[in-house]
């Protein structure tokens, strides 16, 4: 009878699988990023004195009631506090939308204000805003001993005045969270919050959306850094890790990646570079860890779509450089030939002046064909020309000129006459027998031009 084997295997082979595998789970969760601290959902939250996380977000809305004699005061934890009585309610604030929620000190843990109540008779109350409410919150038990264990209780009241009231409330704290680094914030301006605000991430980029994702086109975003400056120190340089791995080049630069304090007067820079180099129908993840030092780190995902290949920057470099250096050497050699050119015509050709430049031959050439004939430079015999055109076009008709001629002939006996009598008057220093035969000779060729004249009508 064949009974079958057992196969046995040896400790040592055991324990060494669970080794590896116990090394395998460490170093997988070493590669995964730290956990970012998340903004909670609401503003019912607070820091206790050591910068740890309070949320009390599931507490919102609580009721809590203590009686008193004429009236009972209650705190709907995270909203308001009231005075009820049989004539009606009176509002003693509510919890507004920005943080007053802050640490204590001794034995109260955490202190909640509440402001804007009713305003009848206290419109001169604290900082004029009504009936206001202070609660102290105590973490566990009254001090008077009073509802111990539950959801808590109100410990005792305390009327300040009419318009002010201080509460003891005793609750079951919710378990400290994370510590963060208070007012550190991210944003795409130095002024702004975006992304981090308070040490905390903000909604949208504390995983990947697709509706807060970057587009394709947009391959350079700058993002500011901003930490109180007693604690910027603490601040340390940037990790970026890109999923997956491949498809997206990533670059940083600026002063956020030297390792620079940021400040809120001068806040730090941190450019990003990304480029799509092969196409995906989801976004890429990039995920930023800034590490503090002391703190939990900030962390926070941005998105980026690929929906095309993109060139790279080296590229677009490449090719300004050789276009830089193509107009370096075309503005040497034209100065070299101009200057050249104009040696030539100075010293061989002779010329001077703006003639003696390279390519004026040309230049003169083209304006003369743009601007006409017409307005082209006249010679000295084109103008004398045009001259004798004018007089022959001037010249009076045939008939005229026949007329005409006698008196031209006693014009040139008047002026013969003239010459000779203004001659001795010049010499003398007389000139009043030239003048009487200056008139004497106008008359006369007035009188012998009359007639022709007057034939001219006729004949016409």
């Amino acid at each position: 009878m064949l009974t079958p084997r057992r196969r046995f295997t040896s400790p040592s082979s055991s324990s060494s699988h669970r080794i590896l595998s116990a090394l395998a789970t460490v170093l997988v969760l070493n590669a995964l990023p730290a956990a970012s601290v998340l903004a909670p959902r609401s503003n019912c939250y607070v820091f206790d004195n050591s910068s740890r996380l309070v949320d009390f977000s599931s507490w919102i809305g609580h009721h809590f009631e203590y009686e008193g004699k004429d009236a009972d005061l209650v705190v709907r934890f995270c909203k308001d506090v009231e005075s009820r009585s049989q004539t009606g309610y009176v509002d003693f604030g509510r919890f507004d939308k920005f943080n007053h929620f802050v640490s204590g000190s001794g034995h109260v843990d955490f202190v909640q204000g509440f402001y804007n109540g009713d305003l009848v008779n206290c419109e001169q109350s604290y900082d004029k805003m009504g009936r206001t409410a202070q609660v102290n919150v105590i973490c566990g038990n009254c001090l008077n001993g009073q509802c111990t264990g539950g959801l808590g209780c109100i410990c005792n009241i305390t009327y300040e005045s009419t318009c002010r009231v201080f509460l003891e409330l005793a609750i079951p704290c919710e378990k400290p969270g994370p510590r963060v680094f208070k007012g550190f914030t991210v944003g795409f301006h130095p002024r702004s919050w975006e992304l981090v605000y308070d040490g905390m991430t903000q909604l949208g980029f504390e995983k990947p959306h697709h509706e807060f994702s970057f587009g394709t086109q947009q391959i350079h975003v700058t993002l500011y850094m901003t930490a109180i400056a007693s604690q910027s120190t603490l601040v340390q340089k940037p990790i970026v890790k890109v999923l997956p791995e491949n498809g997206l080049e990533v670059r940083l630069s600026g002063s956020g990646v030297t390792g620079s304090p940021p400040t809120t007067l001068s806040p730090t820079m941190l450019n990003i570079d990304w480029r799509c180099k092969r196409t995906r129908d989801t976004p890429y993840e990039v995920n930023v860890t800034i590490p503090i030092e002391g703190y939990e780190p900030v962390q926070f995902i941005l998105a980026k779509m690929c929906e095309y290949r993109q060139d790279q920057d080296g590229d677009s470099t490449k090719g300004w450089a050789i276009f830089g250096v193509l107009s370096f050497i075309f503005i040497v050699s034209s100065t070299l030939f101009c200057c050249g050119g104009f040696i030539y015509k100075t010293q061989v050709m002779g010329k001077r002046g703006i003639d003696a430049l390279p390519g004026m031959t040309i230049v003169s050439a083209c304006l003369e064909t743009v601007s006409g004939a017409g307005q082209s430079y006249s010679r000295a015999e084109d103008l004398n020309s045009s001259f004798a055109s004018e007089a022959s076009w001037e010249h009076p008709p045939a008939s005229y000129q026949g007329t005409q001629r006698p008196a031209t002939a006693s014009w040139e006996q008047s002026t013969a006459s003239y010459q000779g009598t203004q001659r001795p008057a010049t010499y003398q220093g007389t000139q009043r027998p030239a003048t009487a035969s200056w008139e004497h000779s106008t008359a006369s060729y007035q009188g012998t031009q009359r007639p022709a004249t007057e034939r001219k009508y006729g004949a016409i």
